[in-house]
């Protein structure tokens, strides 16, 4: 903890006519209090697990699974962090200990963590614990599990090898490497589920028409036995997602190790771009570019072939190359994050929706009624036909990068990107995907000026989407003393009330987490000076509307009778020096820490005025201190 106390501003301004934002915010916040309950309540026995009779681990996808039962209170922390009750937490809490122990009665765990799947998913899973950890950081048990699951990944643990600097296996947890893509068979397809995506390995001998193999289960084993063996060992771009679990126990613990081990493993990925116009994403047991793939750069498991392309690779270079540059101080690490991005956009070119089969649910609002316009389109995925898959660019990857950078470079590839777009940037569509994002384009132009009602439209947005969850709870069709079977688990994560992307952009100045295993990156927090825990005090609301380093806006308003004191820290982790601070027009004072005090009298406001200097200390998981300076 900094023992210094950090500088108090004032509010003077007093509240007559309070903004629509301000009370559309309180709102937003009473809301969810009641709908968390209400899905807890259906869905969730005494315990905290989820009502599920059925049971993971069995047949040809029996690997899959554990990432459901987290992703459904995936941001239930976040909602704590930001202002929500203390009861939240404590039920975040409860359920990610009832899931625990459910999912390793099920035999899917091993001592608390995931005995072996890919990144893509366990990066899923794993956010509510590291929500859970930065919202408790004082806990023994998050500090000690978060040290244990580092383990996992150091030298010395099971699935990393230190010689070669390699994951051993696309599938991977506390059982170390688990070779392969199944426990029982090595048929393949294993899912009719995947025929949209085609085959992982085209271009081998025993490969045929998807139907055709999934129609004659001789020949699936056979292709199958071929693909394990290409694709299930050695190491796969996703993999760096792991980079978040050990980063998390660093910012917990201090751990040098876990530092080095993060620059180590992320150093690995660099060399394997060096001298390559692309990121590959596969090395062998050897660490060797397509080792096991004849050559090819392509073609790893959740790499740029199969089933996914970009949106998986890209949001792992970011992750892995963003948490490096958090740990190190160093930014050419973002070069990684950089070049997936720019690889698929040299491709890229305007087309028209009507003649693309791929548009996912995430575009379609956006391009309703512009099938026949040309709008930029992107290729997702390469192979030896070249790159195919043509979609929208998924926009939280580059702003997602852009806002941890901040550099100019990073904004003006968003600025090519909307140029290009043929619909509108500005709209704001009530739609919720599992992510719980999907409203970066909107938030981007409000920042930059050119959305001024963003932040009303989206919080009435907001709140429509939580009351939709609310309604499809209440008219669920399921049997709620029986629940889903196997095939229904992604249920629930439709069915999560908790809308935070709203909250996260318009208090803290940030993006929704990247949801394949990013660790949040809040551009500010804030902390309850009178209750002493996270998030805004009651009947405060927060807009953050610029985020540049050397100016900061935000309006702060106390809509309660009560006086109340925050602090305001610059970065999830600390990591954002405040140089100065000023309040409305008066001059700024000089702070030099990442914390700056304010007094909100009853029915006051105050905008406050912040330059920073972006990473300037070591990023740490700690509480404030909490006695505001006069």
């Amino acid at each position: 903890m900094r023992i210094s106390h950090p500088p108090a501003l004032r509010a003077s301004r007093t509240v007559t006519d309070p903004p629509a934002w301000a009370g559309l915010q309180r709102e937003l916040f009473a809301a969810q209090e009641k709908a968390w309950r209400i899905f807890s309540g259906r869905y969730t026995e005494g315990d905290g697990r989820l009502v599920f009779r059925d049971r993971l681990g069995q047949g040809l996808d029996g690997r899959d699974g554990v990432d459901d039962f987290y992703e459904a209170f995936f941001n239930w922390p976040t909602l704590y962090l930001l202002g929500g009750s203390d009861d939240v937490l404590a039920a975040a809490r409860r359920h990610w200990r009832g899931v625990t122990a459910q999912l390793s009665e099920m035999g899917m765990l091993v001592d608390g963590f995931e005995r072996g799947y890919d990144w893509f998913h366990q990066g899923e899973g794993l956010l509510l614990f590291y929500g859970l950890c930065l919202a408790e950081p004082e806990d023994g048990e998050l500090r000690e599990l978060a040290a244990r699951f580092a383990d996992l990944y150091l030298p010395g643990g099971p699935n990393y090898d230190p010689e070669h600097r390699v994951i051993r296996a696309p599938h991977n947890g506390a059982a170390g490497p688990r070779w392969g893509f199944s426990d029982h068979d090595v048929y393949f397809p294993w899912s009719l589920a995947l025929r949209p995506y085609g085959l992982p390995l085209d271009w081998i001998d025993e490969a045929a028409p998807f139907d055709e193999l999934a129609a004659d289960p001789a020949r699936a084993r056979a292709y199958g036995k071929v693909m394990w063996e290409r694709m299930g060992r050695g190491d796969t771009i996703v993999n760096l997602a792991a980079t978040s679990l050990v980063a998390n126990a660093y910012l917990l613990g201090g751990e040098q190790r876990h530092a080095a081990w993060v620059r180590e493993y992320v150093d690995a990925w660099r060399e394997r771009l060096d001298g390559r116009e692309i990121v590959p994403d596969n090395a062998g047991t050897h660490g060797i570019v397509g080792e096991h793939l004849d050559g090819r750069w392509y073609g790893g498991h959740y790499g740029w072939s199969w089933p996914h392309g970009l949106p998986p690779v890209g949001s792992a270079a970011i992750i892995g190359a963003a948490n490096a540059a958090l740990l190190t101080g160093d930014r050419s690490y973002l070069e990684l994050a950089r070049n997936p991005l720019d690889a698929v956009l040299r491709e890229a070119a305007p087309r028209r929706p009507a003649e693309v089969s791929t548009i996912t649910k995430r575009w379609r609002p956006h391009l309703r009624g512009l099938a026949d316009e040309p709008t930029l389109l992107a290729p997702m995925r390469r192979d030896d036909s070249g790159w195919f898959d043509h979609n929208v660019m998924p926009t939280q990857l580059p702003v997602a990068l852009w806002h941890f950078s901040r550099d100019a470079a990073d904004r003006e590839r968003i600025d090519r990107l909307r140029e290009a777009s043929s619909w509108d940037w500005t709209a704001v569509h009530t739609q919720r995907t599992k992510e719980e994002s999907g409203h970066e384009e909107p938030w981007y132009e409000y920042l930059a000026g050119r959305n001024p009602g963003y932040p009303e439209r989206m919080l009435r947005s907001a709140a429509d989407s939580c009351a939709e969850r609310v309604a499809a709870i209440e008219n669920d069709p399921v049997d709620p003393a029986v629940g889903p079977d196997a095939f229904g688990i992604h249920d629930w994560q439709d069915r999560n009330p908790v809308v935070t992307e709203a909250l996260l952009q318009l208090t803290t100045g940030s993006p929704q987490v990247l949801y394949n295993g990013g660790l949040a990156q809040m551009h500010v927090r804030y902390f309850d000076a009178g209750r002493r825990r996270p998030g805004l005090p009651p009947d405060v609301a927060a807009l953050v509307s610029a985020i540049d380093p050397d100016r900061t806006v935000i309006e702060l308003v106390n809509l309660g009778g009560a006086e109340r004191s925050l602090v305001v820290q610059g970065g999830a982790f600390a990591e954002h020096r405040i140089d100065t601070a000023g309040a409305d027009d008066e001059p700024p004072r000089p702070v030099g820490g990442p914390h700056v005090g304010v007094r909100l009298p009853a029915r006051t406001q105050v905008r406050l005025t912040l330059s920073m200097t972006l990473h300037a200390a070591r990023p740490v998981i700690a509480t404030p201190p909490w006695e505001v300076a006069g």
